[in-house]
């Protein structure tokens, strides 16, 4: 079981999560991204990667839009 929640390596990671390799590495060279490490090799589990790009989008979703700076009384 847990070895089907397993991608081994930045690109699998990548093609799961529909980003770059590099900004895969670059999230976790931040620690914005669980990882474990073994050796050189990197390896991920699906359902940290879903949690943390899910925990991501909520913030952004639960943001106001900006009022546009021209408002209806701004009409020339």
């Amino acid at each position: 079981m847990l070895s089907q929640d397993l991608i081994a390596g930045a690109i699998a990671a990548a093609n799961y999560a529909g980003l770059s390799p590099r900004a895969i590495y670059h999230l976790v060279e931040q620690g914005r991204l669980p990882v474990i490490r073994k050796g050189k090799r990197l390896y991920f589990r699906k359902s940290e990667l879903e949690a943390a790009f899910r925990s991501e989008a909520a913030p952004a979703a639960e943001q106001k839009p900006k009022p546009n700076r021209f408002s209806t009384f701004d009409v020339m």
